[in-house]
C-alpha cells in the first residue's frame, strides 16, 4: 500500500473557491483503480492534512497524471496554498483492531 500525506495551508479568502474544488477532487480520486481511501483534517492552527491510500505506486501514478487532478494542483500552487508539503510512503506493516460491539454478547 502507498500512503500520501499532503499538508497545506490555504491563502486567506480562498475557502469558498477551494471547498468545491476539493470535494470534486475527492469524488474523482475514488474513481481511480487502486484507490483505497482518503481523509482530511484541519488543525487548530489552520494546517490541513490529507491522508490518501492507494494499492500501488501505479495507482498513485494514475492519480498524479489525471488531467483534472493536474489542473487542480496547478491551481493550488497559483492561488490556493500559501505553502504545502507532501510525503509518499510505502506501508511496510499494518495492523488494525476494533472492539467488539456490546450487541454481539
Amino acid at each position: 500500500m502507498i500512503v500520501t500525506v499532503f499538508r497545506s495551508r490555504l491563502n486567506p479568502d480562498t475557502q469558498d473557491e477551494y471547498g468545491p474544488m476539493a470535494r470534486h477532487m475527492s469524488e474523482l480520486a475514488r474513481t481511480i483503480p487502486g484507490y483505497i481511501s482518503h481523509k482530511g483534517f484541519v488543525a487548530e492552527d489552520g494546517e490541513r492534512v490529507t491522508i490518501v491510500e492507494f494499492e500501488s505506486e501505479e495507482a498513485l501514478y494514475q492519480w498524479k497524471v489525471h488531467p483534472e487532478h493536474a489542473k487542480a494542483k496547478r491551481r493550488g500552487i497559483e492561488s490556493f496554498f500559501s505553502d504545502y508539503k507532501f510525503q509518499i510512503c510505502e506501508v511496510i506493516k499494518s495492523r488494525a483492531w476494533a472492539a467488539k460491539s456490546s450487541r454481539s454478547r
